[in-house]
C-alpha cells in the first residue's frame, strides 16, 4: 500500500511505539476513509455488516504493513479482528508489548 499525498500513516520504524490510543484512532481513521462511517471502538464490525471477507484481507495487510507485524495461523481468527479494541490487543500481542497502563479491554 502506499500512502496518498497528504496523508501520513502511523509507520513504525523507529522511535516510540505508538499507545493503544494512537493505535485506535488510526484503525478508527482507516475503517471511516474505507466504509465512509464512523465507528466505536468496541462495535462489532462483522455484527454490523461493516467488514466482508476482502476487506478483512485488506485490514490485515494494513495491520501488518502499518505496524510492521505478521499475522497468520491461529492470530486469523475472527475474534481478533471483530472490533477495533480486538485489533489493538492484537498488534500489541504481536509486537511484543504490553498494553499502555490505563488502556482499555475486555
Amino acid at each position: 500500500m502506499t500512502t496518498p499525498p497528504g496523508r501520513t500513516d502511523a509507520v513504525h520504524t523507529a522511535g516510540p511505539v505508538a499507545s493503544d490510543e494512537d493505535v485506535a484512532a488510526e484503525l478508527l481513521d482507516f475503517l471511516a476513509e474505507r466504509t465512509r462511517t464512523r465507528w466505536e471502538p468496541d462495535q462489532d464490525l462483522f455484527a454490523v455488516g461493516g467488514m466482508s471477507s476482502l476487506f478483512a484481507m485488506q485490514l490485515v495487510v494494513h495491520l501488518e504493513q502499518t505496524y510492521q507485524i505478521a499475522i497468520s495461523g491461529a492470530d486469523l481468527m475472527l475474534d481478533n479482528f471483530r472490533t477495533v479494541e480486538a485489533m489493538v490487543r492484537l498488534v500489541n500481542k504481536l509486537r511484543g508489548s504490553a498494553p499502555a497502563p490505563g488502556s482499555t479491554g475486555e
